[in-house]
């Protein structure tokens, strides 16, 4: 990618740098190519815009708040700025996502919506608009995901999804996609696919990264009002496929005077064996239709990532991220799952906001970074906490 092209936009292709693309068998080429020809156009119809921000607004709950913690920032000395995801229907960012995918399935006449799910919130989310728009859901998770996050089951569940359990290799959110590919290339012209973050082949990590970029959209406005800038100095988001972040950073990439701060899951440890940081640990190769960076073996076998929250568990990291982390553009941090749990139970105690343990994550990272009383940081709080009270209870029971 040259100096002057945005850090926002892949190539017609779909590379961000040399990270993207459509690495896909033929039996899904009609499926991809139809997406990649339409999506733009109908994103871009008067019609589906005011449909799309119609709902963001009346159902969503949008535009999200900006919260200023002041008990954080006086802990961290600095001014901390919560962008509040976790207020939105559903209780995550995932929801930003299915509406707009929804109405664009809608329009390209699918009848039937596959998606797979790691902590359960995109899943929640996919089945809540099939639901809204009478659409048939079909949800894969991973046989061990579904036992952490019952919750987001049940819930799946009411809203009138069928949740399917993958239980081949470590039966989470990679083993939940692998399903979910095999489903759509046996049903290529009625379904449509609802990939939940920003992977999978072009124009899959585009598409999604348009739809949640709402996040700093209004974060700009929301800054604006609060210190008088529209622009940050550090924006902060925990990263596994990386659409909450992909979001956060999005109308901030091309400011060079904003840093750009991706964590990732650490698990045991960076080199426990047990670990999801995939830029410390991956290399370049292709992983559920795209390139990128991806924790894999010498010959090539992905390796099986560990976090403590299903979110992150996952061996790679979308393209625009890798693009990221290789340009510099994006510093990528990391914390352990016990990092993570201190740091959610920070928040808890500090601010009467209980987060999801993908979001502790980002939390953790604020004591790696020198920051000071003229900083204004941004820190993307993705998802609300009650799908993980079972292992916050845990650590209380012991």
């Amino acid at each position: 990618m040259n100096e002057t092209q945005s850090y926002i936009s892949p190539s017609p292709q779909g590379y961000y740098g040399r990270f993207g693309g459509a690495y896909i068998p033929e039996m899904l080429h009609r499926n991809v190519e139809e997406l990649k020809t339409r999506y733009l156009e109908i994103m871009h119809e008067a019609e589906f815009q005011r449909e799309y921000q119609q709902l963001l607004q009346d159902y969503v709950g949008r535009p999200t708040p900006l919260y200023f913690a002041g008990l954080l920032s006086r802990k961290y000395n600095t001014n901390l700025f919560l962008k509040r995801e976790d207020l939105c229907h559903t209780g995550a960012h995932k929801i930003n996502n299915t509406v707009g995918q929804i109405l664009l399935a809608l329009r390209l006449g699918k009848k039937r919506i596959i998606a797979e799910t790691g902590a359960g919130q995109h899943g929640v989310a996919t089945a809540t608009v099939c639901a809204l728009k009478g659409v048939e859901c079909i949800v894969y998770m991973g046989e061990k995901d579904i036992e952490r996050q019952a919750p987001n089951v049940a819930r799946m569940k009411m809203l009138g999804a069928k949740v399917i359990p993958a239980v081949s290799g470590s039966k989470t959110l990679k083993d939940a996609t692998n399903e979910a590919i095999r489903d759509w290339i046996n049903n290529p012209s009625d379904t449509h696919y609802i990939i939940g973050s920003v992977v999978g082949p072009h124009p899959y990590p585009d598409m999604v990264a348009r739809f949640q970029s709402i996040i700093s959209k209004e974060t700009r406005w929301q800054l604006k009002e609060k210190t008088g800038t529209e622009l940050p100095t550090h924006v902060v988001a925990c990263v596994g496929g990386g659409s909450n972040a992909a979001g956060a950073f999005y109308h901030f990439l091309d400011e060079p005077s904003v840093k750009i701060i991706a964590v990732e899951a650490a698990g045991y440890g960076i080199d426990s064996g047990m670990s999801a940081a995939t830029t410390r640990l991956g290399k370049e190769g292709v992983l559920h239709g795209s390139r990128s960076l991806v924790m894999q073996t010498e010959d090539g076998q992905v390796t099986e990532p560990h976090s403590i929250s299903a979110g992150l568990d996952y061996p790679g990291i979308g393209p625009m991220h890798a693009h990221l982390f290789e340009s510099g553009r994006g510093q990528f941090l990391s914390a352990t799952d016990e990092e993570a749990l201190k740091a959610s139970f920070e928040v808890a105690k500090l601010e009467g906001i209980i987060p999801a343990l993908e979001t502790g994550h980002a939390f953790a990272a604020l004591d790696q970074l020198s920051l000071t009383m003229e900083d204004r940081v941004v820190l993307c709080l993705s998802g609300r906490g009650d799908k993980d009270l079972a292992t916050y209870m845990k650590v209380m029971d012991a």
